[in-house]
């Protein structure tokens, strides 16, 4: 009896050993603290100010830009075209005089199977400001009806169509960063109105080497309504393959001609660099 009783002390022992020891192996690999993924803002570990003031600043001096209001542009914009002439744009293929047609009403129209054109400046980091409406009659339908681009930095696009009773892949209706983002809404006037981009663009950045550190960036209002929010540029927009990402700096504002009669216009471009 005596021998059966130690056994059973022993056995005891040895289970809460072994309880203990499993105890310390969960302690040894915790949860995640919560705070390894908090954000901590440097400029304000200091330690906690005691008066308003202390929180104030003065410097530096934010600009006064006039507003883009009834019609106006911002005072610090770069006009692209203004309905005036077609002098600070040029045929991308060759850079030659851009044959595209000016009309009357201050508006361009693509000039058929002329070719893609784009600005004789060249940009980066860019709020763009671009009016177009489709032709009508309607012509055509999918891909083919009203079909051009905006492209930045002459790469990227973003779709300009006509998709009023016209359903095509969502990654390449209107207002899609091409074959890559859908928007987020539909927000098209009545074909044969004009359609209204705000663009912010954020351009990518590239290392020493050439690779891409930083994707760029794209938020667009159409027609006042978010359609693009902040979403990542995940390379170019070909109609073919897969986006690459080419290093590359500043570069041109591009028109697209799609080359099937389109006859997209474009009127009251502007761009304030960031």
């Amino acid at each position: 009896m005596k021998n059966s009783f130690i056994l059973s002390a022993f056995l005891c022992i040895a289970l809460l050993f072994s309880c203990n020891e499993q105890m310390k192996e969960e302690v040894k690999t915790p949860m995640a603290k919560v705070e390894d993924a908090v954000i901590i803002h440097e400029e304000y570990t200091a330690p906690e100010p005691t008066t308003p003031e202390e929180t104030e600043y003065y410097e530096p001096k934010v600009p006064v830009v006039g507003p883009a209001t009834n019609g106006n542009i911002p005072s610090d914009a770069i006009v692209l075209f203004d309905g005036s002439s077609l002098d600070g744009w040029v045929h991308t293929e060759d850079n030659s005089p851009a044959k595209w047609h000016l009309n009357k009403d201050g508006s361009m129209t693509v000039a058929d199977k002329t070719g893609n054109i784009q600005t004789k400046q060249k940009f980066g980091d860019i709020q763009l400001h671009i009016e177009w409406k489709s032709p009508l009659p309607v012509q055509r339908d999918g891909q083919n009806r009203g079909n051009s681009g905006i492209f930045l930095d002459g790469i990227y696009e973003i779709q300009v169509l006509d998709n009023n009773n016209n359903d095509t892949y969502v990654n390449g209706q209107v207002g899609a960063i091409y074959k890559q983002g859908p928007p987020l809404a539909m927000a098209s006037v009545p074909t044969g109105e004009w359609n209204v981009y705000d663009i912010i663009y954020h351009a990518p950045k590239f290392n020493a080497e050439g690779g891409k550190i930083k994707s760029g960036t794209v938020t667009v209002l159409h027609n006042g309504v978010l359609i693009q929010d902040h979403t990542e540029i995940k390379g170019t927009t070909p109609y073919v393959g897969w986006p690459k990402n080419p290093p590359h700096g500043k570069g041109p504002l591009m028109l697209q001609d799609h080359g099937d009669d389109s006859r997209v216009s474009y009127r009251n471009i502007w761009v304030r660099p960031l």
